[in-house]
């Protein structure tokens, strides 16, 4: 017990020392838990390997609870709109870097099986580490950040096949058919499995068994996910939505290991299928926390388990090893960014950005050892050359800062603003999914507008389709007054960057004091700014669309359409009313929740809200069922 307890401390102690450390330096969570192991395992001795390698086995059921995750945000819709550069981009950039580390581990005398895992670990690249740099950077909106992204998208569904790949190529662990027609494994295959439904099958009962394992699962989260989640929730109790959800995950990878398959393979099928159920933020939300300790308990141990006697034995074959590897990821994937139309600026992010490799890799190594496709000493050194990449990862984020200043703005500004040509009564500055519709409202009125929007590609999109919007910075005076700002009647403030709205807004009322200003704000926080800077209307994105559909529940529970409608524009005025009220208390900077004036006058609105509905429904009997 004491052992126990004294492990789980130093891992804690280090984490919440080192993670926060490593994200402050911008080097994300991931390398700050792979720092925590290497501290805490070979640099201090404070946890031996034996310790670290029992961990590992429930760290690693955070890579299932990945790949869940993974799954659910992966709505299949959403895929296929993206399959020309999943499939063209992201599977060339798998299948030809794989191939180019392949025919490196053979010239290096490998032997295939080796050399095929080898080829899988290194066409991966880090997923946190780029995403969350390209977020801080603002570069996820650029033709090389959504290039980016959407190779990354390819390499962690490729995880997928490459897991079920992995145990194949063990070639002392291979089933294979005995002369009865079933199926045999070796004897550390049947130790490792323990339970299993299909240990001495024929090959055709072997096939069935897992197909219905698959069918099951499909046929599951289609069908009976629905009823299980109503039945779950007429017991009113939160903790079971929890324990719900890790039912499913447990439940579904114990299936899949019972079939000989990757308990990974079934989550993410799972997952996908629940991608566009009404469940699917509940599961999400319940899983994020175990997911995340687990994910980061599996990267400590990785780092405790690295062996540096190996790296300062041979410190340049280590280093010269991963200046390698990342060389040729390099090469391939500025060939294959040329080849898909990228230059420039966009090309260096692209190539610079995903030449590391990644922490999936740490996932397949560790998974490639199990299975005896790797020898120790090589998986040992293969960590190295891992972590050693992801280390120099930001200083190749700097060097395509530096290359970046060679070529001036970013892509989308160094094309001239447009000139404007015409004026309008409307002018809407940003033509996302919310401006477009403003847009086709006001324009199928009858009235003209006048778009600006800062991304050449939403207004080449719009001139497809026959509506004429102007390239250009709508924050920018020159642009809004060569709009017509003077003269307009109304400016519908639409970007999606909320410091841009803010500024646009004040600039605007600045300049035209009596304008009518309409914005658009993602949140309670940028509502009360937006109003500080004079918008006369706010409107926030998921407001309207939540409160109408709040309306269809009081329709289905017993109030007629009418006193839905009636408690729905209550509510309506109530909020804009409350916005009011609660905007002269809110203090930018202080969170709400420190706010002592601000949750007082919150909490009375809400009495006042309950008060109002009330009296309403009661002034108009319900209709009798």
């Amino acid at each position: 017990m004491e052992e126990a307890l004294y492990t789980a401390t130093i891992f804690l102690m280090t984490t919440v020392i080192a993670v926060p450390i490593s994200a402050r330096l911008g080097l994300g969570s991931v390398l700050g838990y792979l720092a925590a192991g290497i501290l805490i395992g070979p640099v201090l001795g404070l946890v031996g390997t034996h310790e670290a390698d029992e961990l590992l086995h429930y760290a690693e059921f955070g890579v299932v609870m990945m790949l869940f995750i993974i799954g659910l945000e992966l709505d299949p819709r959403a895929l296929w709109a993206m399959r020309d550069k999943l499939v063209g981009l992201g599977g060339l950039q798998v299948l030809l870097t794989g191939l180019a580390v392949f025919t490196l581990a053979v010239i290096l005398n490998r032997p295939i099986n080796v050399a095929i895992a080898c080829g899988m670990i290194f066409a991966l690249s880090s997923t946190a580490i780029v995403l969350q740099t390209l977020t801080e950077k603002g570069l996820m909106q650029t033709s090389g950040g959504r290039s980016t992204f959407a190779v990354l998208l390819t390499q962690d569904i490729a995880v997928i096949p490459m897991l079920v790949i992995l145990p194949l190529l063990a070639g002392a662990t291979l089933p294979h058919v005995m002369a009865d027609g079933s199926i045999s494994v070796g004897a550390h295959e049947k130790a490792a499995h323990g339970l299993s439904l299909v240990d001495g099958l024929p090959g055709w009962g072997m096939a069935l068994v897992t197909l219905g394992a698959v069918a099951a699962i499909i046929v599951g989260g289609r069908y009976l996910t629905r009823p299980v989640f109503r039945f779950i929730h007429a017991a009113h109790l939160p903790e079971m939505y929890t324990a719900l959800a890790l039912l499913i995950v447990v439940g579904i990878a114990f299936l899949m290991h019972l079939v000989g398959l990757s308990p990974a393979l079934g989550t993410f099928l799972a997952g996908v299928l629940l991608a566009n159920s009404e469940f699917r933020h509940e599961l999400e939300s319940d899983i994020a926390p175990f997911k995340g300790l687990l994910l980061g308990l599996f990267f400590i141990t990785v780092g405790a388990q690295i062996d540096l006697d190996i790296f300062f034995a041979a410190p340049g074959d280590i280093l010269g090893l991963t200046l390698a590897v990342m060389i040729l990821k390099a090469v391939v994937l500025y060939g294959i960014g040329r080849a898909f139309g990228l230059r420039r600026r966009a090309l260096w992010l692209f190539t610079l950005g995903l030449a590391q490799a990644g922490e999936f890799g740490f996932v397949l190594i560790t998974t490639a050892l199990s299975q005896n496709v790797l020898p120790h000493t090589l998986a040992e050194r293969l960590l190295l050359i891992v972590a050693l990449s992801m280390l120099i990862t930001p200083l190749l984020f700097i060097l395509y800062d530096q290359i970046s200043k060679r070529f001036g703005e970013k892509e989308e500004e160094r094309r001239e603003p447009d000139t404007i040509d015409r004026t309008g009564p409307v002018i809407i500055a940003g033509i996302g999914r919310f401006g477009q519709i403003v847009n086709r409202l006001v324009r199928a009125s009858g009235f003209d507008t006048v778009v600006l929007d800062h991304n050449i590609q939403a207004i080449e999109t719009m001139r497809h389709f026959g509506v004429k919007g102007f390239f250009g910075d709508p924050t920018r005076p020159e642009m809004l007054h060569a709009a017509g700002l003077s003269n307009a009647s109304v400016l519908v403030v639409a970007v999606d960057d909320p410091a841009a709205a803010i500024k646009l807004t004040k600039f605007a009322r600045r300049e035209r004091p009596d304008l009518h200003i309409i914005a658009r704000a993602n949140n309670r926080g940028t509502v009360y700014q937006l109003y500080n800077a004079g918008a006369n209307d706010i409107v926030r994105e998921m407001f309207d669309s939540s409160l109408r559909a709040g309306r269809y529940v009081l329709e289905n529970i017993g109030l007629s359409e009418y006193e839905a409608a009636q408690a729905e524009q209550a509510f309506y005025k109530h909020d804009r009313y409350a916005v009011q009220e609660l905007a002269e208390v809110w203090k930018e900077g202080v969170p709400s929740t420190q706010n002592a004036e601000y949750i007082k006058r919150a909490k009375e609105l809400e009495s006042e809200l309950e008060a109002t509905l009330l009296a309403q429904l009661q002034e108009k009997p319900r209709e009798e069922a």
